[in-house]
């Protein structure tokens, strides 16, 4: 208000100075300009105060709002709370019960014992004839007092058995409830994932892990160091990829020749580590009471719904209906080529003046990305400006950078985080769609109170990352221009190229740690055969390093997380479910992805399947039907 009278004073004083050298018609304009003024001054302050009033009401709504923020934040954190405490109480419960019944068997083996005695010597008669043979009184008052301890001490031994049982049905009513007043509140998989983690740990098993991850430490660290020379410049694996797709045929083989040398040249390092590997993982498994790896590795990968029966019956089918489908593909990308037989060199190509590559600086693939997931959804529009907004990408390449992309979430601060290597491939992208796959999945489901559910199966978490490469093909255009078509093509041949090496690096698993006695030329056969099953168009022209059985080497899958792969397979086999799906229905199919991605891990991954509309890949006639539905697209 004081501003108000000092500008209507100041105004009015301008006014007055003016009039001296004015006519009077000028003074009339002067005072109509002047209420003209007040007239917008007063306007002015009058928005001024609604404004003021606004930013009141606006405040008020956000104090309300962190207010609601600060509550739930409470809700949730007393959740998690009551959780921690119960999980602490069945662990307690567990181990007791553990106790007691040991405790329990110990003394059931003794009364075992003392009875067989005792019928052994002629059970109450040869008792009583011991009494008869005494010599004298005080011999056979003597025994007959013996005879009457020990019976006593049969006794309490007897009863401190039936307490003993008690305790450990107590116990058992205990741990039943527990585990019922927890299930009740995180679900029957978040526990079924416990009882599992359990299986897979022991303090005993410290010293093998220690040095378990220090060979897959030095593995890892091998890999990086490797340093090619390329015309002068100094490259790692990752970045002498981009040479290994090159359109120039004899620039490809020169790539992969250097690429197979530096394997060559670290192969008995490479053998030692894996056979260090796999005899150290035995040896976990066997101090656990496990015959070998296999059944723990399927503990550690958390298969809650299925087992190795059901992922046999997978490869089987793959074998069966898949890998004709994919020697088709492999044929017409050969006449494609214009090449008289497929070479390992020409084992990632599929057009003859080279592979689509995107089109920009990392920067301007990255803005791409963002407009791509403003249009995508709301959803994936709010998820990719928190990702950019907060710095959560780590992807430009660099010389000594660890190979490898990955996504992985900061539980902490709710927010994913996707480390790559860019190296102007279409990989490049592959990390926009893929790892975001991810990232998008974990930053949707961040919001569930129960932590838990956050813990999903890795066959799971990829069917997210493997199935946004398709759902962003639309906008492919953004990122490869004219080529946009061709990359689409190209991404669904290599989708369907993955799935036979997919499965061979899984079968190679299970024979490995099934035979963990193998010898690394034994493995490399192993390998060697399962080329010839599931990829019979391979030829590797007498490449000493490839020759052998070694490509396998270079996966770093099978160094680091054993059994993982196989997620990957029956991920992509989702992936191409979806694909077909957005083909004849794009929003219903997109619809379910966001069910699949908010439902995590809140229920098994194989009733999640069904709960979104899609067949199991191990059921009988999943792939059958999958590889029918992809031969017609690819015609």
């Amino acid at each position: 208000m004081k501003k108000r009278i000092v500008c209507l004073t100041l105004a009015l004083l301008m006014s007055a100075t003016q009039v001296v050298s004015v006519s009077a018609s000028r003074e009339d304009e002067l005072r109509e300009e002047q209420a003209i003024t007040s007239q917008q001054l007063d306007a002015t302050y009058s928005r001024m105060d609604e404004l003021a009033y606004a930013k009141s009401q606006l405040e008020n709504e956000i104090s309300e709002l962190d207010s609601n923020l600060v509550s739930v934040m409470v809700s949730i954190d007393t959740l998690k709370g009551d959780i921690d405490n119960k999980e602490v109480d069945i662990i307690k419960t567990k181990q007791d019960l553990a106790k007691a019944q040991k405790a329990r068997d110990k003394q059931y083996e003794s009364m075992k014992l003392r009875i067989q005695a005792l019928y052994e010597q002629g059970g109450d008669a040869a008792w009583f004839q011991m009494m008869l043979n005494s010599e004298d009184l005080s011999e056979l008052l003597t025994r007959a007092e013996n005879t009457q301890q020990m019976y006593e001490q049969d006794r309490k031994n007897l009863d401190k058995y039936v307490n003993t049982i008690n305790e450990v049905n107590n116990l058992k009513t205990q741990y039943e409830s527990d585990k019922a007043e927890l299930e009740e509140k995180i679900g029957k998989v978040a526990f079924k994932s416990m009882e599992l983690e359990f299986k897979a740990m022991d303090e005993k098993l410290i010293p093998l892990m220690q040095e378990e991850n220090a060979l897959t430490t030095r593995y890892d660290n091998l890999i990086a160091s490797a340093k090619i020379d390329w015309d002068g410049e100094t490259l790692n694996l990752s970045l002498l990829r981009p040479y290994m797709t090159h359109e120039d045929r004899e620039i490809r083989r020169r790539a992969h020749e250097k690429y197979s040398a530096f394997f060559q040249s670290k192969a008995e390092e490479l053998d030692e580590i894996y056979d260090k590997l796999v005899k150290n993982r035995t040896a976990q498994a066997r101090l656990l009471g496990y015959e070998n790896y296999v059944e723990l590795g399927y503990y550690r990968m958390n298969r809650n719904s299925y087992g190795r029966e059901e992922v046999e019956n997978f490869r089987r089918q793959i074998k069966e209906y898949f890998v004709p489908l994919a020697e088709k593909m492999h044929e017409r990308r050969r006449e494609r080529l214009g090449l008289q037989k497929l070479s390992y060199i020409d084992e990632n190509m599929y057009f003859v003046d080279g592979n689509p590559k995107p089109q920009g600086t990392p920067e301007e693939i990255m803005a791409n990305g963002q407009k791509m997931y403003e249009e995508l959804s709301p959803e994936t529009k709010e998820f990719f400006e928190f990702m950019m907004e907060n710095e959560l990408f780590d992807v430009l390449g660099r010389k000594t950078k660890k190979a490898g992309g990955y996504m992985t979430y900061l539980p902490k601060y709710r927010a994913p985080f996707i480390f790559a290597n860019f190296n102007g491939t279409s990989g490049d992208v592959d990390v926009v769609t893929h790892e975001c796959g991810h990232a998008f999945q974990g930053y949707v489901s961040g919001s569930d109170p129960i932590e838990e559910h956050w813990d999903i199966t890795m066959e799971t978490a990829e069917i997210h990352s493997m199935s946004m490469e398709f759902f962003t093909e639309p906008w492919m255009n953004l990122f490869f221009k004219e080529e946009a078509d061709t990359y689409r093509q190209m991404h669904l041949e290599d989708a369907i190229a993955f799935i036979p090496y997919g499965c061979m690096v899984d079968e190679f698993q299970h024979i490995v740690y099934s035979n963990p006695d193998l010898t690394p030329d034994e493995r490399h056969a192993a390998w060697k055969k399962l080329e010839e099953e599931y990829k019979p168009h391979l030829d590797y022209e007498g490449d000493p390093f490839m020759e052998k059985g070694g490509f396998w080497q270079k996966q770093l899958h099978i160094y680091d997380t054993p059994f993982y792969y196989i997620d990957y397979v029956l991920a992509q086999t989702c992936a191409m479910q979806y694909k077909i799906w957005m083909d004849e229905d794009y929003k219903a199919a997109w619809q379910s992805y966001l069910k699949l991605c908010r439902l995590s891990a809140s229920d098994f991954y194989t009733e999640m399947l069904k709960e979104v509309g899609f067949q199991v890949p191990f059921e009988e006639g999943c792939v059958r039907t999958l590889t029918e539905k992809l031969g017609v697209m690819m015609k």
